[in-house]
């Protein structure tokens, strides 16, 4: 199979994701408790204008219209107007989504930085001094919830010695990494401990395989064999939880992004549930719900690059 079959392959299994994605997101939303006429309408609404409302949104209709309508209409970029925001939908998420895609790329970024040489030390130390006392500080990051290394980080590096603003975003591109530099390096500290145990048995493993042993023996240096045998089939494995790890940190942005005020996707998310905004719930979950499927389609890629084999499965 070549590679422009297998990304089509891919992209039509999207698809069905998407509409199974779009029920239970309309199901779940139906779900939530109090009626979003009253958070629309203000105190001294009457019980008329709260039903003009609900006519307006579509909320009198059977649930079976109300769904036609929904995948109509967000098929057509239509996604409503926020009722927190009173704006489009669609404009309001479109103006946060860079934000929340440059946390992650920033995240991501670190967390390969630091997990990468690490795993390799550890691996070609195995068992040694180094290796334990990699692991062992890799193991304190895994065990301890993100919400608290953000809150220690803001609280020593931004409130105490005022290295890093406390939140927001900046205006510049060096103003966004020195703004997001706490919240990127929180998640990396955490996905990072992940990657690195991943990679480091990865590497264990391949070290010991016939190939390598072979490679050895033609006299090829230690650069060469760890840089053209390992490190492409050591990765393997590892770019699937790596992409793994890149949804949970798209989908969990909304702690992260809350504690250090970022005014992206995942505080958003938590201002209109708080809100009860349907429109703007509805609208923000299938936006994760496509970032995450393309994250997963260039995940799958990348594996078919470094294992041909994939391709032909």
């Amino acid at each position: 199979m070549s590679s422009l079959s297998y990304l089509v392959s891919r992209l039509l299994q999207i698809i069905p994701t998407f509409l199974l994605v779009m029920v239970v997101i309309f199901l779940l939303v139906r779900m939530l408790p109090g009626d979003p006429a009253i958070a629309m309408a203000d105190a001294k609404a009457t019980e008329a204008q709260l039903e003009l409302i609900r006519q307006k949104l579509g909320l009198n209709e059977p649930l079976v219209m109300q769904f036609f309508y929904f995948v109509k209409n967000t098929l057509s970029g239509d996604m409503g107007t926020s009722i927190l925001l009173k704006a489009p939908v669609l404009e309001v998420i479109l103006e946060r989504i860079p934000v929340t895609a440059f946390l992650t790329i920033y995240a991501v970024c670190l967390s390969i930085l630091i997990a990468g040489p690490l795993a390799f030390v550890a691996a070609l130390n195995k068992n040694g001094m180094l290796d334990i006392a990699i692991r062992s500080g890799f193991q304190v990051g895994l065990s301890t919830p993100v919400f608290y290394i953000g809150l220690l980080l803001l609280t020593f590096l931004a409130a105490s010695l005022r290295l890093f603003p406390v939140g927001g975003y900046g205006t510049t591109f060096l103003q966004h990494l020195h703004h997001l530099m706490l919240p990127a390096l929180t998640v990396a500290l955490y996905t990072s401990a992940i990657i690195m145990r991943n990679l480091r048995a990865s590497v264990i493993e391949v070290l010991d395989a016939e190939y390598v042993q072979f490679a050895r023996s033609k006299g090829l240096s230690r650069g060469v064999i760890l840089g053209r045998h390992v490190l492409r089939n050591a990765l393997i494995s590892t770019v699937t939880l790596l992409g793994l790890s890149i949804g949970n940190l798209m989908s969990g942005t909304l702690v992260t992004e809350t504690v250090f005020a970022v005014p992206g996707l995942g505080r958003l998310m938590l201002e209109a549930i708080f809100a009860r905004d349907y429109p703007l719930i509805q609208g923000l979950t299938l936006t994760f719900a496509v970032m995450v499927s393309l994250v997963f389609l260039f995940t799958d890629m990348v594996q078919a690059w470094l294992d041909p084999r994939l391709r032909l499965s």
